[in-house]
């Protein structure tokens, strides 16, 4: 039972006591106390005034003087301000929190540990879909903040006690695909990974580049015929060849699915090095030319039962306008797919597969609609049982300073290419300060580290659904809302607790006596430590690792004030001494376990 909930309890029976008014209170309407005022949680009793005919005030102070009296080793003293009773619990109580012992508070009949809720908290099977690239190119910043949501939901969900299936779907095959394939046909003279020296998926997005570059001039040309842009894209036979070898492709043609076979086996090498050093991996990957035949199954079904339309050009449509949207093609007239094809056939093949409560596609906000068509055919028009199960989890764009990111004009910042500057920014910054002093081995996992950290946290701490600017030397600043003063801090507590170790000062089996009272920074720093577990929860029901990235860094930021205010190693006394190291462990552990969610390691020293 959390404390919210004790109140809470304590709260219903005092309102039925006194006024014989049986309500039930949840827990939820017992809230943090604001800043501002003195207290530590709080409970507004507006609701409640009109039931037993007091007002608000009044309401209040019969209820806290109640809480007081009947809970006095729980409730410490209250307040109440404009309707809203402030109850300060009593030091013991947080003691127990630092202590993770048990205790019975009176008034009920529940032991109750703390906490322990989101670890015991047993949820269904999610499956998360992330990263989901394209073979034509190699993956970018863009690719960066999905395979890093991703991750960190997924990973999130699992703390809550869920299982999770985390899938990747390649789109291997489609119009893009040939046209990389097309140009490394005209263009690349045999050119290799191997011969060039150079990662295979940057290879293949080298040809995508070149392709657009050609296209454009052969288009220019056109257009100073005499022919209008729209004439001169249909008259382009570099589109045209393209266009004819999808078609062969979908036909199963030998010569050319060996050229694809290959051009994605270079990529996928790739995609492998840059997930490795990401730290991202996937317990199943689906690709794109494996299902989308099951999409146009689906379609061909729907179409039989009446919930599709063909037009006379044969390409096959769902009406849509009577739940608000329009008309969305779902094959083309030659009978090709569209991407909406393969993902209803991949929707049905997992629902198959492994039944998941939930499907969650990580997919930035450009696709919203996408995804809005898809859940309102599965669920309306097909009536497929897990359309209403679809949750599309929609996040913004990442901006740069320079404008937006377009992969066809090769102006994209490359995820290798990111990476490798994060940790030479790491390493720079560091050797700046000349705070560290490492054998070159231990250096460079340490600039490793800290470079992805800043990285991977500066992503993360914004809410998914914003779109957000990047800038690489704001994330490695060791003072602000970064991974690096998050990790240092951690190193800082590693720090203090060897010292412990090494003056042989025991402090993990002392106990505290009834009356012990903390100082504000302690009750703070105890009560931040508390809430970790609701953050946790929250984070999983919104799908939000902001919430844990801002909450380790209001940890780590209070932990510092913490540390200089209230003298540790000089505190004479040993039980306020062990109590201080006992909270300044929980923070390493919790910091370590937060920065883990988000797929950071923190360093043991720094």
């Amino acid at each position: 039972m959390t404390l919210q909930q004790c109140l809470a309890t304590f709260i219903q029976n005092i309102l039925f006591e006194l006024y014989e008014y049986e309500v039930e209170i949840g827990s939820g309407l017992i809230q943090k106390t604001k800043k501002e005022f003195e207290g530590d949680y709080t409970f507004v009793v507006f609701p409640y005034v009109k039931a037993v005919r007091k007002s608000p005030d009044q309401l209040g102070a019969e209820i806290g003087e109640k809480l007081a009296e009947k809970h006095s080793d729980f409730v410490k003293n209250f307040n109440v301000i404009k309707g809203f009773l402030n109850i300060s619990l009593q030091d013991e109580v947080w003691l127990d929190v630092v202590c993770g012992m048990r205790y019975e508070v009176r008034g009920t009949h529940t032991a109750h540990r703390i906490p322990h809720t989101a670890s015991e908290k047993r949820g269904s099977l999610y499956m998360i879909e992330y990263s989901s690239p394209n073979t034509n190119k190699p993956l970018h910043l863009g690719h960066v903040r999905n395979n890093l949501l991703g991750n960190a939901v997924a990973n999130i969900l699992e703390a809550c006690g869920n299982q999770v299936v985390r899938v990747n779907l390649v789109n291997d095959r489609g119009i893009h695909i040939c046209k990389s394939m097309l140009a490394w046909q005209k263009f690349g003279n045999n050119e290799t990974p191997e011969n060039a020296g150079i990662k295979g998926d940057h290879l293949v997005g080298k040809y995508y580049v070149i392709f657009d570059k050609e296209l454009k001039k052969e288009i220019a040309e056109l257009v100073s015929q005499g022919f209008s842009e729209e004439e001169a894209q249909k008259k382009s036979q570099l589109l045209h060849e393209a266009q004819e070898m999808l078609r062969k492709w979908e036909e199963n043609n030998a010569e050319i699915r060996k050229v694809w076979a290959q051009m994605n086996a270079w990529v996928y090498e790739g995609f492998e090095k840059t997930y490795k050093r990401l730290g991202i991996h996937f317990d199943k990957i689906y690709y794109e030319s494996n299902t989308y035949l099951l999409g146009k199954q689906i379609v061909e079904e729907g179409l039989k039962s009446g919930a599709f339309y063909q037009k006379p050009d044969s390409s096959v449509w769902v009406d849509l306008s009577n739940e608000g949207l329009d008309e969305k093609l779902l094959l083309r007239s030659d009978g090709t797919s569209v991407y909406i094809t393969q993902d209803l056939g991949t929707a049905q093949l997992r629902y198959d597969e492994y039944h998941p409560e939930k499907m969650i596609y990580v997919v930035g906000n450009e696709q919203n609609y996408h995804f809005d068509v898809l859940k309102l055919i599965l669920d309306k028009k097909l009536h497929k049982s897990f359309g209403k199960n679809i949750e599309h989890l929609s996040y913004g764009m990442v901006e740069l300073p320079f404008g937006k990111m377009k992969s066809r004009e090769g102006t994209v910042v490359d995820a290798d290419d990111l990476m490798e500057a994060m940790f030479q920014e790491a390493k720079t910054t560091s050797e700046a300060l000349g705070k560290f002093n490492f054998e070159e081995k231990e250096a460079q996992e340490l600039y490793e580290m800290l470079g992805l950290g800043a990285l991977k946290y500066f992503i993360l701490k914004v809410d998914p659904k914003k779109n957000m600017l990047f800038n690489p030397e704001e994330s490695i600043d060791f003072n602000g809302n970064t991974a690096p003063f998050i990790q240092y801090t951690h190193a800082r507590i590693k720090s203090l607790l060897r010292k412990a170790e090494e003056n042989a000062i025991e402090y993990q089996n002392v106990s505290f006596p009834a009356d012990s009272t903390l100082s504000e920074p302690e009750k703070e720093l105890i009560k931040l430590l508390y809430d970790y577990e609701a953050i946790l929860i929250n984070a999983a029901e919104i799908l939000s690792p902001a919430l844990i990235a801002n909450y380790t860094f209001e940890l780590a930021k209070e932990f510092n004030r913490f540390y200089q205010e209230i003298p540790i190693f000089k505190e004479e006394n040993v039980q306020n001494r062990a109590l201080r190291l006992q909270i300044a462990e929980n923070c390493a552990k919790k910091i370590k376990n937060a920065m883990g969610l988000l797929g950071i390691d923190v360093p043991e020293r720094m």
